[in-house]
């Protein structure tokens, strides 16, 4: 059985769904923020949320390497 080939077509979309969603998930995490008295559970969402962080910096880093893969199709 041969292994698929590798699609790149649709990879920049894909990947601004995950930031859309990394975005989202933030801005719901800030809320329960704002809301909450417990301070363990601050200190974890704070943190998750850095962590969102420099996920959303690779993201945006290889939406623009796909972008140009693409421009230059994919050579």
């Amino acid at each position: 059985m041969k292994a698929k080939p590798d699609d790149r077509r649709d990879n920049v979309e894909h990947i601004q769904e995950n930031i859309n969603h990394t975005i989202e998930n933030m801005r719901r995490a800030d809320e329960m923020i704002e809301e909450t008295s417990d301070d363990k559970a601050k200190e974890n969402l704070k943190a998750k949320n850095g962590r969102r962080e420099d996920a959303l910096k690779g993201m945006r880093s290889e939406i623009r390497d796909e972008a140009i893969a693409r421009e230059n199709g994919y050579k």
